[in-house]
């Protein structure tokens, strides 16, 4: 194994954060750390958090040059005056998620490996083009995408497919090292040992197809039905105030989580195409690798990022997406049917040992080791007639929705 190459990684946000983007950005590079010669952390920090950020990321933190507010002048300044860092010069590639600050460090002389969820292509099709320069960029080594669907939106943008690779997110086993029996964890969050109880932990807003799962606990009072992750008044608590058997608990700690998903008879991830289609703020979903090992029966809806992990069951029990009906029947088989419910429980534990935080490192070791080894004779891409043609529909598509909406995510289209 090559234990020389050394990497600068490149967050835009400032920690410590709660949010899914540092989880998986900062937890990855502690886990590549023990792989590299050297590494370092650049991020936007104050002074009193330096000691915070370093011990996340297990390694030596960066300053950048950036203020934390406002958003936009903090990513913009740490692309910007990431040249200006002597550790930039040192690393063999600055690994980031933030096109930005790929595009930035490009263009000062490095090297970069990109790693990020979003289909940004389908997304926002005006920079279609600029993303295909950029990927194709001889000092562009690569792209992690976090699903086969992402993936599948640069490869038709034209993009050289020796610089794609899908390796999914993962999760922490050592969170699941002293299991909680069911019973026990229900007593400890106060719901009665006897309730059925389905568990959906993540943000509850609009975003995330709650809406459908609350017209479902309307239809089957006799199960419990929890909302973990609620920052205060909105939309779907206002929803699901009406109907008595959804408790809407606020945003838990880690500390706390383990307990709520020890205490469902069913995990939920709402079975509904919104996230994806509509709001393009999920692709398979982060909670899905956790609920995987967690040694419960796992419900979710067919759709095209979460059935590349999730396999109907066998792992899992997937129903059609927006279906209320669909949704009714999976909730009502898997909290009627017991055996049912401890078989896909027990092969979702099984095939969580493919899913860890660890095996992602050493995937992504493996394949940005081979993008080195491979760069001099990278493979040019193809910018053709079907992607000019894909570009200027899909600006028309993206312009029109956008003075609608004033939303810059373009949902998918037919």
């Amino acid at each position: 194994m090559n234990h020389a190459m050394k990497i600068l990684f490149a967050f835009e946000n400032s920690l410590p954060s709660a949010e899914a983007d540092a989880e998986v950005f900062i937890t990855t590079a502690r886990y590549l750390r023990p792989h590299l010669a050297a590494s370092w952390l650049h991020v936007p920090a104050a002074r009193e958090n330096l000691a915070a950020a370093q011990a996340l990321a297990d390694m030596p933190v960066i300053r950048a040059f950036a203020p934390l507010k406002p958003a936009a002048l903090r990513h913009f300044l740490c692309g910007l005056t990431i040249g200006l860092r002597r550790e930039f010069h040192q690393a063999d590639l600055v690994y980031t998620r933030n096109l930005w600050v790929a595009w930035m460090a490009i263009l000062y002389g490095q090297r970069v490996v990109f790693d990020h969820y979003r289909p940004w292509p389908e997304q926002i099709p005006p920079l279609q083009r600029w993303l295909y320069k950029l990927f194709s960029h001889p000092r562009f080594l690569g792209s992690v995408c976090h699903s086969n669907y992402t993936m599948q939106k640069y490869l038709a943008l034209g993009v050289p497919a020796e610089k794609l690779r899908c390796i999914h997110n993962g999760f922490e086993p050592k969170r699941f090292a002293a299991p909680v029996p069911l019973a026990e964890a229900k007593r400890r969050i106060g719901v009665a040992e006897s309730a059925k109880t389905v568990v959906y932990t993540g943000r509850v807003n609009h975003k995330k197809g709650l809406e459908l799962v609350v017209e479902a606990a309307k239809q089957l009072p006799q199960l419990t039905f929890l909302f973990v992750g609620s920052y205060g008044e909105g939309p779907i608590e206002t929803l699901a105030r009406e109907v008595p058997n959804i408790l809407v608990v606020p945003w838990q700690s880690e500390a706390t989580l383990g307990d709520y998903i020890s205490a469902a008879d069913v995990l939920l991830i709402p079975p509904s195409l919104q996230p994806l289609a509509k709001f393009g703020s999920t692709v398979l979903p982060l909670k899905l690798f956790f609920y995987l090992g967690a040694g419960r029966a796992i419900l979710a809806g067919n759709t095209p990022d979460v059935a590349e992990v999730l396999k109907h069951d066998e792992t899992a029990w997937l129903c059609a997406p927006d279906d209320l009906a669909a949704l009714v029947a999976g909730l009502q088989a898997l909290t009627q049917d017991e055996a049912l419910a401890a078989r896909l429980a027990e092969a979702a534990a099984e095939d969580s040992r493919n899913y860890t935080w660890s095996a992602r490192a050493e995937t992504i070791f493996a394949t940005v080791s081979a993008w080195l080894a491979n760069a001099a004779r990278s493979m040019p891409g193809h910018w053709g007639a079907a992607q000019q043609a894909a570009w200027k529909q899909g600006s028309r598509r993206w312009w029109g929705h956008f003075v609608r909406t004033r939303n810059l995510v373009l949902p998918p289209g037919p």
